[in-house]
């Protein structure tokens, strides 16, 4: 399971030029499932994701996690992480998980996230055409791989 991690001022996501869900101050998580994903996947980003001091203290540093700043979640699941581009130029996406396995997954991921953060967490929807807006605060982007977590 990978992540993109984008620390944000405010962000939303429009599924048919409807806004689906949008946050202010917080995180907007880029999911993609690999086909081998498991739960425990799932509590290992979730905590990581959950404790991640990436908001600025007092002093300017990165020293906070979102829990202490209470921020926002705003998840969006994206296949095209998975994107391998070795051979040619068209991205392959062998890795990423079929729908019936990523979906379930995808799904578990934003109810242990609401559990351990007790934020709110607004989403788009799997497998839709999305158009994410943010305003990215820093910027700071993060990429995590559970595949790496040793």
């Amino acid at each position: 399971m990978r992540l993109v991690i984008q620390r944000a001022k405010n962000a939303s996501v429009t599924i048919d030029d409807k806004i689906n869900g949008s946050i202010d101050s917080g995180l907007v998580v880029l999911i993609g499932i690999e086909h081998d994903d498991t739960l425990d996947d799932i509590s290992w980003l979730v905590a990581k994701l959950v404790n991640l001091r990436i908001f600025s203290d007092e002093d300017g540093k990165m020293n906070k996690s979102i829990q202490e700043i209470n921020g926002q979640f705003l998840i969006i699941s994206q296949f095209t992480l998975h994107a391998s581009t070795k051979k040619g130029n068209r991205p392959s996406y062998i890795k990423a998980a079929r729908p019936e396995v990523a979906i379930p997954l995808y799904n578990q991921f934003i109810q242990e996230l609401k559990i351990q953060s007790q934020l709110t967490v607004e989403t788009g929807i799997f497998g839709t055409d999305m158009q994410v807006q943010l305003i990215n605060d820093g910027p700071v982007t993060i990429f995590i791989d559970s595949k790496n977590k040793e």
